[in-house]
């Protein structure tokens, strides 16, 4: 038999023959649970993604040749959308009106949704996902005092979009008991048990994705089970609740980024412990280096990701145009003849 001194496990160990085999590992399992430390302090804190905060994108200006795409968060006040052209913008305009049109009619500057400034520019004071659709602007203006009046028709494009709402997809490997052993489905529950309530506080959740259990021909060295792991991390849809949310755990990005804190820790702690033991190893235990880790966008229903279709919100998940549709929370509005409204979630 190998000897064994006490160190950090590493992959394709064997273990000592005659290990009590569920004590020992879920011990294992539970002490790391109870001797984790507390995380890293540092979240990670995001921008939207794709969507470059410069002068410009604060005020857009409108074409005479096409329609101008504009992308408003939900919640979130607008850019300014000036009813100029570039050129017109830095040309002196004699006697100018504005009168703005959108998706339900004539918009009068005293809306509470929205507000038209004495230049004429349209701003969305907390945009609604209703909101979305096209509108447009008619200027009337003279060049000059001696000149005719002059009519100029700009359309606009308003697009809701949200920020996409990421998950981490985790994998790790496990020496395990024989394939068909019952104990592997106990500790398979238990790790799961312990992931969850890891990161309950924070509001967010784990869940199994594949658990398979395979017969491991290892580098120059016998064969050994191995269990195959993979869950998902993500966090629960704060918007949702009946309460506003007033503290850290609403932000969305700063939780999982804490959850994904905790369950490396975790799995760091199954090494450390696993080095301190002066006990030959247990038939169960975490195979150092194999917790690999992956992040997943994600959009919500009636929303999507398309980088060719709006190349100024490349990363933005972004309304769904009529024609299309995304049923679920991936990532791309789907073909729809049939869909006639923004933000479709069914095709029928």
């Amino acid at each position: 038999m190998e000897a064994w001194a006490p160190g950090l496990a590493r992959r394709g160990r064997r273990r000592a023959s005659g290990s009590p085999l569920p004590r020992a590992a879920l011990v294992l399992l539970l002490s790391a649970f109870l001797l984790r430390a507390p995380p890293a302090v540092g979240y990670l804190i995001r921008l939207p993604r794709g969507f470059s905060l410069t002068q410009d994108s604060l005020k857009i200006v409108g074409s005479p040749n096409y329609p101008v795409k504009v992308y408003v968060m939900v919640h979130q006040k607008s850019p300014h959308v000036l009813c100029v052209t570039q050129r017109l913008r830095n040309t002196e305009l004699i006697d100018p009106s504005f009168q703005w049109h959108g998706p339900k009619g004539k918009i009068i500057s005293e809306n509470s949704t929205t507000h038209i400034t004495t230049t004429g520019s349209l701003v969305f004071q907390d945009f609604e996902e209703s909101m979305t659709g096209a509108y447009t602007c008619f200027l009337e203006y003279k060049p000059t005092v001696e000149e005719a009046v002059k009519n100029v028709q700009l359309k606009f494009i308003v697009y809701a979009y949200r920020e996409p709402r990421f998950y981490y997809q985790f994998t790790a490997r496990y020496h395990s008991a024989p394939c068909n052993s019952i104990y592997n489905i106990s500790f398979e529950n238990k790790l799961l048990q312990i992931l969850s309530k890891l990161v309950h506080d924070i509001k967010c959740e784990v869940s199994l994705q594949k658990s398979e259990c395979h017969h491991v021909k290892m580098q120059k060295a016998g064969f050994q089970n191995e269990l195959f792991f993979k869950f998902a991390v993500s966090c629960i849809d704060t918007e949702k609740e009946p309460k506003p949310c007033d503290d850290n755990t609403c932000d969305h990005s700063k939780r999982l980024s804490k959850a994904k804190n905790l369950i490396e820790r975790f799995f760091s702690q199954q090494v450390e412990v696993l080095g301190r033991r002066a006990s030959p190893l247990p038939q169960i235990y975490y195979i150092e280096d194999t917790l690999q880790m992956v992040w997943i966008n994600r959009c919500f229903p009636g929303y999507g990701i398309s980088a060719a279709k709006h190349p100024k919100c490349p990363e933005c998940c972004v309304i769904c145009s009529p024609g299309s549709y995304n049923p679920s929370d991936g990532t791309h509005c789907l073909h729809c003849n049939s869909s006639l409204l923004f933000g479709a979630k069914t095709c029928l």
